[in-house]
């Protein structure tokens, strides 16, 4: 990747919950500044609702600390996931904690929300998070169905023009070849997740880029508890550049077109990487350090690279 050696990057889409502390010393040496972690079903389904409060509060507390002890800026989305919006007595009490969580620091939007199996419940609870980010006016972060992708996609853009959301504040995630071109014609964000085998990989982004440009397409990559990579981006990047795209084009793909959009939140700007604090990893989060017997590695104010 020694082609991307002096860009920057922003995954705005990464479960940062399920990776390693080794994870966010690649993601930071391949140019990753800042990354957004959205809300998500962890593998098994939660049964109490103190499970989400806690979750919750790991996104705004010790991902955001653990994350910024390898130099990277961590934002997060908050939403209550489609798959556990089934569980309807859990759910309603989930949106009850979800006002609570979204005004936080380090919050730029409400996600991710969407569509698993499209049931009414799954639709129920989408509706009442759009009226949520509507009255928050924060982004929208939209998962689409992995099952039945095409009408799933369609349905949740259609929803959010029924709960009168502007189009330029919502992000659909997940897209296809399928279903990119309806997206970006209705005035909605595209965004594709980069996963190894399944999904979306970087050859086929590589090729929607050159079709469609890169106004409104944000490349992330959803790395998480299953088989994934949490360098999808700056690696897309580089074999982008290899394609012959333009670099510009990968730049708002991979960075700046995540910035704009999230931005709108009120909480995230490029200063706030730009101008980072240095790293000391001998700082505590609650008595604890990322450490566990390593020694802490203190940066000096004059090798950050702005």
């Amino acid at each position: 990747m020694e082609n991307i050696k002096n860009m920057r990057f922003i995954d705005s889409h990464i479960h940062m919950t399920s990776r390693t502390t080794d994870d966010y010393e690649r993601m930071a040496a391949a140019g990753i500044v800042a990354i957004i972690e959205p809300s998500f079903w962890l593998g098994q389904p939660r049964t109490e609702v103190g499970t989400f409060k806690d979750y919750f509060s790991s996104l705004i507390g010790w991902e955001r600390f653990r994350a910024a002890q390898f130099g990277i800026k961590h934002y997060c989305t908050i939403g209550l996931n489609s798959k556990e919006a089934n569980n309807e007595k859990l759910a309603e009490q989930v949106m009850e904690l979800l006002p609570l969580y979204a005004c936080k620091e380090g919050v730029v939007g409400i996600g991710e929300i969407g569509y698993d199996d499209q049931t009414p419940a799954e639709d129920k609870f989408f509706r009442q998070q759009l009226e949520l980010a509507k009255e928050l006016d924060l982004p929208v972060q939209i998962h689409t169905p992995h099952r039945d992708k095409k009408k799933g996609t369609s349905r949740s853009m259609d929803v959010c023009e029924e709960h009168g959301l502007d189009p330029s504040m919502v992000v659909i995630d997940h897209n296809n070849e399928e279903t990119v071109k309806e997206v970006l014609d209705r005035g909605f964000w595209a965004a594709f997740t980069i996963y190894p085998n399944t999904k979306m990989g970087n050859e086929r982004m590589a090729a929607v880029v050159k079709q469609y440009g890169p106004e409104r397409i944000i490349v992330d990559s959803s790395a998480d508890w299953g088989v994934s990579d949490p360098l999808s981006v700056p690696k897309t990047a580089s074999l982008m550049l290899e394609r012959g795209i333009p670099q510009e084009h990968v730049r708002l793909t991979c960075y700046q077109n995540a910035l704009d959009i999230y931005s709108t939140s009120g909480q995230m700007k490029e200063s706030d990487w730009m101008e980072r604090k240095p790293i000391d990893q001998r700082t505590l989060y609650n008595d604890n350090s990322v450490l566990r017997g390593q020694s802490p590695k203190v940066e000096d104010t004059s090798n950050i690279v702005k």
